[in-house]
């Protein structure tokens, strides 16, 4: 897996970012509205090369992939390039491709900005009159016709400007009443003609990117400045929090133009979809985040003072020159439900990659044999993806097998990578065995390997390591909830131990584990960060009562009362008021990861539903309407799972902490949310019911997903880390 350029791709990026930096000036944007188009600029992007970026070597262009192409792009968008970029070099491409020594000149002119050039996204004999990107300045256009593809010189007469709403040179051209040069005829050039509209949308969704990205960077830096009631406006979470959830979704956008090219380097069969969710995905998501960047100016980002309304503009001009965005998402249903064929560019090699690993393709192999041979019926009878799913007898068996903690070697596992971890993860849920608790068994088997006394080892860890018992986290308390470091159950010197006196809350699993990982007040006269200690606490000890708590997503939670419960000190974790350096490590095992998975099942029961749900002309699953709502689901599936990819990755590399995890986290269980909503309303009313199978999986999806919100830290919480850590916010909690 890697989500780095390469060293050549890198040298790229970095030359065309100081170009942007220095050349697209405020300044130079405002004179540029004045005719929506930057000469001088334009010119520099050729001098770097930019317009012969796709054009082969033998034709005198730089012979780069798509890929070196879409990180220019990126670069573009970030600083509102002016000019149609995109558009030309792919026209420069088409003209090279199909024009040969005949149109050797006019190539060299596009390719040193001495002609503008663009591209029609509409075949010129059914609709003769089409606006056209930058089509004010545009002397030459590359069109189909028919079977034909044609290079159009353009008349000042046909090519008229108007005012528009990024007066970005948009103007409806007469294609008709231009020059036409047949390029090339027939099946073969028609088909290059629409790969390279393929291509359009990914370069396009690439400089939508970058230029949310820019934009959520700007509203973070004033937010970061200015100052209301005494207090920086970023300190605020009905600023920040916004901000966060916009970064996630513009961050999953730039992925998704990554993954899209993959696929079609792959030749993955789903790769015509994705490129049809990577713009319609980018340009939702940029205009979100345009619109909050703008409102977090408050009234200044109204005013042309500020920069940020120019990005509002060009989010909305550059993508929409072709059309409705909500024709991709469409198209996107039609190609992965309809059978909808699409051509395809060649995108050159890249240097992203996806790839699980053969480490991890072997162990989702293991575990499905080792699922075959041990799993019974009554087994899987009792399986959920809550703590109640656990079994006891499978659990002991999967620690024999060495399948219980993989990663970690002190505990009996294989030492897998992360890959390899996840892969296994994702094999035990697609069996039905989530078992939460063998996730919380290692987080805290790890902590007493790294902080506990060797009696603790020889009583707790041992017992954990061999699979016979599991343990519960006491974090939250009913007063405190997220904020644990308010815990104000109380652990007080006594003897050569401590007693436990308190409440905890959600002590998911205590019913079912032999011992908890308290988190307890041992010196309430300093900052509450500072007078905490942890221990483990055995729940079978003497004062200590668990009381069940049902949720509607069908869980049982706890909470339990510790009332004079004695532990030896042995039973402590790390320093006496250090408890805040002990939880820090378990919570950073437990920040991270995503619900991409259960999101893949909730749409695969809402498939089959529609399959048998009746509608006009058949069933639901004909129905294109469905097939659109369904493709919205699947962007949301494709982009967790890329956030969750980038998390893992970022941590194996060892690269700094940008809230890759918080992330991934947070988009997922928020999308999760949406799409259990729609897609139980989309095969209503058979989804309300609790019929086995895919009704009761919906049925229960719909209900699992508000809990995801929760649990591992709420949305809320790892909105406050991604302000702060990614878009360098100022600290918004106490």
């Amino acid at each position: 897996m890697n989500f780095d350029l390469s060293q050549e791709q890198e040298m790229v990026r970095e030359t065309f970012a100081r170009f942007f930096d220095e050349q697209c000036t405020p300044a130079r944007w405002r004179k540029a509205e004045e005719t929506g188009f930057d000469v001088e600029l334009w010119r520099g992007m050729a001098e770097l090369g930019a317009l012969g970026l796709r054009v082969p070597e033998d034709a005198g262009g730089l012979g780069l992939g798509t890929f070196d192409a879409v990180v220019v792009m990126e670069e573009a968008g970030r600083m509102l390039a002016s000019g149609p970029l995109a558009e030309a070099i792919l026209a420069a491409r088409l003209v090279a491709m199909l024009g040969g020594d005949a149109h050797a000149d006019t190539l060299a002119k596009v390719m040193a900005g001495e002609a503008v050039i663009s591209l029609a996204h509409h075949d010129m004999a059914a609709q003769p009159k089409q606006f056209i990107a930058s089509g004010a300045v545009a002397e030459r256009v590359v069109a189909r016709r028919g079977e034909d593809v044609v290079l159009l010189e353009v008349p000042e007469s046909a090519r008229a400007g108007e005012p528009s709403l990024a007066s970005n040179a948009l103007a409806e051209v007469d294609l008709a009443a231009a020059c036409a040069q047949v390029l090339s005829s027939g099946a073969e050039a028609t088909a290059l003609f629409a790969a390279t509209l393929e291509e359009w949308k990914l370069l396009t969704g690439a400089a939508l990117a970058g230029l949310g990205r820019q934009a959520l960077k700007l509203a973070a830096e004033y937010a970061s400045e200015r100052q209301q009631f005494g207090q920086f406006i970023g300190q605020f979470q009905g600023i920040s929090h916004p901000l966060a959830d916009c970064l996630c979704e513009v961050d999953g956008g730039k992925l998704m133009v990554w993954r899209a090219l993959r696929c079609i380097a792959d030749n993955e069969p789903h790769a015509a979809s994705e490129i049809s969710l990577a713009l319609w995905w980018n340009m939702e998501a940029t205009g979100r985040a345009v619109s909050q960047a703008l409102q977090t100016f408050g009234g200044y980002g109204l005013t042309t003072e500020y920069d940020i309304y120019l990005y509002n503009l060009r989010s909305r001009a550059w993508p929409l020159v072709a059309g409705d965005a909500q024709g991709w998402l469409d198209e996107a249903g039609r190609r992965i439900y309809g059978g909808e064929a699409a051509h395809l560019p060649d995108v050159g090699a890249l240097p992203i990659e996806f790839d699980i690993g053969e480490e991890a393709r072997a162990m989702i192999a293991e575990i499905d044999a080792f699922m075959a041979a041990n799993v019974t019926p009554g087994m899987r009878a009792r399986f959920h993806y809550s703590w109640e799913g656990w079994v006891p007898e499978l659990h002991k068996k999967l620690a024999q097998a060495g399948l219980l903690f993989l990663s970690s070697p002190e505990l009996g596992g294989r030492g897998v990578g992360p890959y390899a971890k996840s892969a296994a993860r994702g094999a035990f849920e697609r069996h039905g065995y989530n078992n939460p608790g063998a996730g919380v068994a290692e987080m805290v088997g790890l902590i007493i390997a790294k902080t506990g006394t060797q009696e603790l080892k020889d009583e707790v860890l041992s017992r954990i390591i061999a699979g016979d018992c599991i343990a519960s986290l006491g974090y939250s308390e009913p007063g405190s909830g997220s904020d644990v470091f308010a815990a104000q159950c109380k652990a007080t010197p006594e003897g050569n131990g401590w007693r436990i006196d308190g409440t905890k809350m959600f002590t998911s699993g205590a019913n079912l584990s032999d011992y908890v990982l308290m988190l307890c007040r041992t010196n309430p006269d300093v900052p509450k960060h500072k007078g905490l200690t942890m221990f483990i606490v055995p729940l079978k000890a003497e004062g200590v009562t668990i009381q069940p708590v049902y949720t509607f997503q069908d869980e049982r939670t706890n909470i339990t009362f510790y009332d004079g419960v004695k532990i030896p000190d042995s039973w402590r974790l790390g320093e006496v008021d250090g408890g805040v350096r002990t939880m820090s490590a378990a919570l950073g095992l437990e920040h991270g990861g995503g619900f991409a998975k259960p999101m893949a099942a909730t749409l695969h029961a809402a498939e089959s539903l529609c399959c048998a749900i009746d509608a006009p002309g058949g069933t639901l699953i004909d129905a294109p309407a469905a097939w659109t709502r369904m493709a919205r689901a699947q962007a949301h599936i494709i982009i967790s799972e890329l956030l969750e990819y980038r998390a893992t990755w970022a941590g194996e590399q060892g690269k700094p902490n940008m809230a890759y995890g918080p992330m991934a986290k947070l988009f997922s269980s928020e999308k999760f949310l949406d799409d259990a909503r729609d897609l139980l309303s989309l095969t209503a009313p058979l989804s309300l019911t609790k019929r086995e199978g895919a009704a009761a999986l919906l049925n229960q999806s719909y209900r699992h997903a508000h809990g995801t919100r929760i649990y591992g830290g709420t949305s809320q919480v790892h909105r406050s880390m991604i302000a702060e850590r990614a878009l360098g916010m100022p600290r918004s909690r106490g």
